[in-house]
């Protein structure tokens, strides 16, 4: 493919390969802003072949698939009602295989095509058309169309609806909190294409379709009672068969051909074996299941000592934050949130809750795995600055406070008593409120101070919309401020990953100066399978995409 044939699909991609050919662009880099462009990924992964002489293409199992088999995959059972607010990876991880994406973010980081076929963008990415799949059938015989797609950006962008994805497609919306969807905001063209026109640019907008919370429904879905358990419509492989919270979800491969080729599996079975680790690996040593969701790190070594398992490990940008709501007191002051900022050790509590098993955070949300990430001047624990912006906020005598967090995963209680030691030296006592998972993610948002895990985002620009932007429903500190809103803007749209490095520089300070979260540490993800388990990868989101895996029984 010629360059100038590249440019026919993108005018920006002949600048890619430029810039990766003269070294100012990495691989990655390169295979995630073309591809977002609209460039395929094997067109992609062919060209950076080309150029550097290395085969980045991932490959499929050389044996030869078995169809049929049940897998089964120790994972917590959480309630699957309305995919629109969705907050877990794994409410995805079961409705993902009964509704779908427009777009899928592969284990590689780099975005697909799915329910879209492909899609092309305006020379300034405010304006992006998608090419739906034709052919493709809902369970209850339907086809699929433009209207589907129109329903869910209706409700999505509907703030009373309540859906993450009203932060995630920010752009498609008036700037201000509590905005509608701008004029002509979804368009569409016919019935198997879509138009969205954006505010500003935005380069991600096909990665954020790839996102758990965007899974489509059917355009009925309200209508025929907004129950995706009770009335489980889809277009994925798989139907649902059997749903209990806390228990089990089952689903069977339907018996119409599926749009997305073979699919080798008879079924999917969900066990949940509550909340304690040890059972899972024992689940798992014994035969029970397959596959497990995730592995604490604390359980690694036990995984490495039993031969017949396989072990599987991914950096992501994986996180937890301890929250300030900034609008709460004593949190409300930013000495108070400085002050508490200036006692961490971020290295130490690395070591000390996460066993050395990632990297050091530096309060911005931003991972040195995002392209655009910039390193800050590190972070230093200061002790004598901390008591002294406590003296100024008028907590001389020391400050009371506790944080909220869940009991499971063990590294975070584990992380917030490390907070909590590194701050009595300043006279900060801080109570760690050890909470059951249930009842922290109640009241995850409204908590004056919290400690919570956040899933991996291919780009940085994703997290700070979903977190940090004014107004959106996953914003639990309650942080505004209209020059960080305006530069995330900015960001969203610059393709150049050097360009927008520097704007996100910008977020990155502006959010670490306002001391708004303390960020520990990034973390690498791990899981384990039996040893028959074929074409299973760790996605660094957590996101089980089994479409294509299989049992090998032999």
């Amino acid at each position: 493919m010629t360059l100038k044939d590249l440019g026919k699909i993108h005018r920006l991609i002949p600048k890619l390969v430029e810039d990766l050919e003269t070294g100012k662009m990495g691989r990655r880099d390169f295979l995630r802003t073309s591809t977002l462009l609209g460039l395929s990924a094997t067109a992609a992964y062919g060209i950076v072949g080309r150029i550097t002489g290395e085969d980045m293409m991932p490959r499929a199992h050389a044996q030869e698939p078995v169809r049929g088999g049940i897998l089964r995959i120790s994972m917590n059972v959480k309630e699957i009602t309305d995919p629109a607010i969705y907050d877990w990876s794994e409410k995805g991880n079961i409705a993902r295989h009964i509704v779908e994406s427009l777009a899928q973010v592969g284990t590689d980081n780099i975005t697909r095509p799915f329910l879209a076929e492909s899609w092309e963008a305006s020379d300034d990415l405010s304006s992006w058309t998608f090419h739906l799949r034709q052919g493709v059938k809902w369970s209850n015989g339907d086809d699929f169309t433009a209207d589907d797609v129109l329903f869910n950006f209706e409700r999505w962008l509907d703030p009373n609806v309540g859906s993450s994805n009203y932060g995630r497609f920010a752009l498609l919306r008036g700037p201000n909190d509590g905005d509608p969807a701008i004029e002509n905001a979804v368009v569409k063209i016919d019935d198997h294409t879509v138009q969205f026109n954006l505010r500003e640019p935005m380069l991600a907008l096909p990665e954020s379709m790839g996102d758990y919370p965007a899974l489509i429904v059917h355009r009925r879905f309200v209508e025929e009672g907004g129950n995706l358990v009770d009335n489980p419509v889809g277009t994925g492989p798989f139907k649902l068969d059997r749903f209990a919270v806390g228990q089990e979800a089952v689903l069977s491969r339907r018996e119409e051909p599926y749009w997305g080729g073979e699919v080798y599996l008879d079924g999917l079975h969900y066990i949940d074996h509550g909340d304690d680790p040890s059972a899972w690996i024992a689940a798992l040593a014994s035969g029970q299941v397959d596959v497990l969701y995730r592995l604490f790190v604390e359980q690694v070594p036990i995984v490495r000592n039993m031969p017949d398992l396989v072990l599987l490990e991914t950096p992501t940008a994986q996180t937890g934050v301890a929250r300030m709501k900034v609008t709460e007191p004593p949190f409300d002051n930013p000495l108070v949130r400085k002050a508490i900022q200036r006692c961490i050790d971020h290295e130490a509590i690395l070591q000390t809750a996460y066993q050395n098993a990632g990297v050091p955070g530096e309060d911005h949300h931003v991972a040195p795995v995002h392209p655009e990430y910039a390193e800050l001047p590190k972070l230093v624990q200061d002790y004598d600055a901390a008591r002294e912006l406590l003296a100024e906020a008028g907590y001389a005598d020391g400050l009371d406070i506790t944080i909220d967090c869940v009991a499971q995963p063990p590294w975070e209680p584990a992380t917030c008593q490390v907070i909590a030691e590194m701050l009595r030296p300043a006279g900060i006592n801080l109570a760690v409120n050890i909470m059951p998972g249930g009842t922290y993610w109640d009241r995850w948002t409204t908590a004056p101070f919290g400690f919570t895990s956040w899933t991996h985002r291919p780009l940085g620009v994703q997290v700070l919309d979903l977190a940090y932007r004014t107004g959106v429903p996953w914003n639990e500190s309650s942080y505004s401020n209209p020059e960080f809103d305006a530069l995330l803007d900015q960001a969203s749209g610059i393709y150049d990953v050097d360009a927008r490095r520097e704007v996100v520089k910008q977020l990155e300070e502006i959010l670490q100066g306002d001391a708004v979260i303390v960020q520990p540490f990034w973390r690498s993800e791990f899981t384990a399978t039996g040893p028959g388990v074929r074409d299973f990868a760790l996605h660094p989101a957590n996101e089980m995409h089994i479409n294509k895996t299989w049992l090998d029984n032999g």
